[in-house]
């Protein structure tokens, strides 16, 4: 009985992330993937066809039939979803690479701390989350506005004489992203170098190896796992992001978050913006998948 217990637990283990996995992940995926192939109607729900298990299997079928990929198709002539789509890939990558030049120190002065302040430090990168997102995109508002605390500290201390105009820019976005999103840069770079063995560094001092030799071509190496994850943690939350483009980002600010929400809320176009967000899941996915082939090559090779 023990034994049965035992294999009944481990089995349940593995099966639970993979039913969260379904009802979470897989079945919301293919209920936007199939309105994505429905039309727009004037009706609650906006589209059709709607299925009713009531109809059985035969009117199921016969709606299926009403499928089209004409959302599709109108996506790729429209070149607003297209350009909304490369800007926010740009935005995110800048976004993502600023972000890396600023995580990056922070996560190996946290790694090269003594072990009794590490925690302290690690609270103040997370530190930020205990306040709600919102909140903190709004209190940018505040700092980068003409009137705002940044250009009145500009002035007072003489660097400027007029107000910089910062909010409504995508630097007002970058600044937003890359605020928003450090610690989950920080983070999996930590957890990288706080595994390293230190003593390969010293190793490669002691054969004539300079510091920033050595960093390049031992530390580096040795935390690129953690900066690929820290990346994808940054780069995949940004290109859809919509809160901060919204609030800090101007008028003329294109990105597809966006564009998704004024097709789902404003014009009502709930296949249009199902057909959006598919193709916006598949861009994202892409980086993922090739991490993943990444990794287990490594780890291949490294057997």
């Amino acid at each position: 009985m023990a034994r049965i217990a035992s294999a009944f637990v481990s089995r349940l283990v593995i099966i639970i992330p993979y039913a969260w996995l379904l009802f979470f992940f897989l079945i919301p995926f293919f209920i936007v993937f199939r309105i994505s192939l429905s039309q727009t109607a004037v009706a609650m729900p906006p589209y059709t066809p709607v299925f009713d298990l009531a109809d059985g299997v035969s009117g199921i079928l016969e709606g299926m039939r009403e499928f089209s990929v004409d959302n599709y198709v109108w996506l790729t002539e429209d070149v607003l979803y297209f350009n909304a789509y490369v800007s926010s890939v740009v935005i995110a990558a800048i976004s993502t690479f600023l972000t890396f030049l600023i995580g990056y120190p922070i996560a190996y002065g946290m790694a090269q701390a003594p072990r009794s302040i590490r925690p302290t430090l690690l609270m103040l990168v997370i530190l930020p989350f205990w306040t709600s997102f919102l909140i903190r995109v709004y209190a940018w508002i505040a700092i980068l506005k003409p009137e705002g605390l940044l250009n009145q500290f500009l002035i007072t201390i003489g660097v400027i004489d007029q107000p910089l105009i910062i909010l409504n820019t995508n630097w007002a976005i970058y600044i937003g992203i890359v605020y928003s999103y450090l610690p989950f840069m920080v983070l999996p770079i930590y957890s990288a170098l706080e595994k390293m063995d230190h003593t390969l560094t010293e190793a490669a001092q002691d054969l004539g190896c300079t510091p920033i030799t050595a960093f390049w071509r031992v530390t580096f190496p040795l935390s690129l796992a953690g900066v690929v994850a820290g990346c994808l943690l940054v780069f995949i939350p940004a290109v859809g992001e919509f809160v901060i483009p919204d609030l800090l980002g101007g008028s003329e600010t294109l990105m597809i978050g966006k564009t998704l929400w004024n097709e789902f809320n404003s014009n009502r176009d709930w296949p249009v913006s199902s057909a959006v967000a598919t193709i916006l899941l598949l861009i994202l996915v892409l980086p993922i998948v090739y991490f993943q082939n990444v990794q287990a090559k490594a780890d291949s090779e490294g057997r």
